[in-house]
């Protein structure tokens, strides 16, 4: 029987490594720090110190929402495609296949106006860094360059070997007899990464000590990389996990949906508004019309003509029923939600294709289906929002001020504002509310 695991194991930091900068000699640097390097020890190297000697790190603005701004964009750029969304995390797969966090892009550990992405090709850096200890020491040696990750079903992250040369990265015991005289089928072991988590433990995250040596595994190099424990999407064993999370998404869509009055100062990604307003627009209509249509602010200086135009016109209507001056106030504040948020939009009822009969009591009832349609259209935009993890509030002041809204934004009289909707990224995650039924009646 062969085995993958071996009796005894020492972990050994290399100390007295200096602050690695582009064009540095990692080879160099860890031939002085360990000179005691023998053949068979694996030298295990934390990806950033590859990512900073390669020169794989960006120059960002060192205020700290703006570094933020960038490193997402670093993560949008660096991924290949995204798996999931959770809150502002990202779980993507990056050019280099790895599945993980926020695409590798990472802000730990460098100057305070950089950002790190991982190795070109760690694959690549590691056999140079192998070849290069060879040259220099003369030992036979393995290379292993490791990066954090987290992991899909435990809580947790470790490390992970991202880059490999001169060991068999896995071992498969399938075929293998264990003592009960069972035949193991499916069995395999990282054992790149488990030589990853291992050194870990004396590499540490603060302590700046970015390699260490695991000593005393039996190598065999059978030619194969990190590269390998890279699971091809279409050999993915958890898609029935996918699939109940978009059950479970589908169900939740309505009730993640709440009215948010704080927002971050995030900017909002245009791409998600087109998208919510677009998911609006395939509510239910009568006769086949399309009578809704969303008004999208984007004008700041617009926006504000229209508000501070609505609020003086809602002023007045309080002094005209008696309100005090510290009333009005108060009630008017309501409204900065509206010249705050990041982003507004406006939904319109449109009735083109109303059908017309000659008694009041029909016409009453088509006025009313078609303000059903506009209700339609406006949740499915606000449910739409919260698919794309955006916050969203209706507040109904445009509907009191109509010709106002009409005059300013130059609309037609048949333009009925159904409400305002403010946009943005909420201030804390909304989580699903719970199903009601106290206005539910059963016959």
């Amino acid at each position: 029987m062969t085995d993958h695991s071996t009796r005894r194991l020492e972990i050994l930091p290399v100390e007295g490594l200096p602050e690695f900068r582009p064009g540095d000699d990692l080879t160099g640097a860890i031939a002085s720090a360990a000179p005691w390097l023998r053949s068979g020890d694996v030298v295990v190297v934390t990806s950033k110190v590859v990512s900073k000697i390669e020169g794989q790190l960006v120059r960002v603005p060192a205020d700290p929402e703006a570094r933020d701004a960038a490193r997402r964009e670093l993560v949008e750029r660096e991924a290949v495609r995204v798996l999931a969304r959770f809150n502002r995390t990202l779980i993507t797969q990056n050019r280099i296949g790895i599945v993980q966090a926020a695409s590798g892009v990472d802000a730990s550990n460098v100057e305070g106006d950089e950002i790190a992405l991982l190795p070109a090709d760690p694959d690549a850096s590691a056999l140079a860094l192998r070849n290069g200890l060879r040259e220099r020491l003369g030992v036979e040696i393995a290379v292993v360059i490791t990066d954090t990750m987290g992991r899909a079903w435990r809580v947790g992250q470790t490390d992970n070997a991202i880059g490999a040369s001169g060991i068999r990265v896995l071992h498969s015991y399938e075929g293998e007899v264990d003592a009960q005289g069972n035949e193991l089928q499916v069995t395999e072991i990282a054992v790149a990464d488990e030589i990853a988590a291992a050194a870990d433990l004396v590499k540490g995250k603060l302590t700046a000590t970015p390699v260490a040596v695991v000593r005393g595994l039996e190598l065999t190099d059978d030619g194969s990389t990190a590269r390998k424990l890279v699971r091809p999407s279409e050999e993915d064993m958890f898609s029935l996990g996918t699939r109940e999370a978009i059950a479970q998404g589908r169900r939740e869509a309505v009730l993640v949906r709440r009215s948010v009055r704080s927002f971050t100062g995030e900017p909002v990604d245009p791409e998600a508004v087109r998208r919510a307003i677009g998911a609006g627009l395939t509510a239910p209509a009568p006769h086949h019309t399309r009578p809704v249509r969303f008004v999208w602010l984007r004008d700041r200086g617009l926006r504000t003509k229209l508000l501070e135009a609505m609020r003086a016109a809602w002023r007045a209507d309080l002094s005209r029923d008696a309100f005090t001056e510290e009333q009005i106030a108060k009630r008017t504040a309501r409204g900065d939600i509206l010249f705050d948020a990041p982003e507004v939009v406006i939904p319109f009822l449109v009735p083109d294709g109303m059908h017309t009969y000659p008694d009041e009591r029909r016409n009453a009832c088509e006025r009313t289906m078609f303000t059903v349609a506009g209700g339609a259209a406006v949740q499915g935009l606000l449910v739409a929002l919260a698919a794309e993890d955006l916050g969203s509030c209706w507040i109904g002041s445009t509907i009191f001020a109509a010709d106002v809204v009409r005059e300013v934004l130059g609309l037609e009289p048949s333009w009925q504002p159904l409400g305002a909707v403010a946009i943005g990224h909420p201030d804390s995650p909304a989580e699903p509310r719970e199903p009601r039924t106290d206005g539910l009646v059963e016959l």
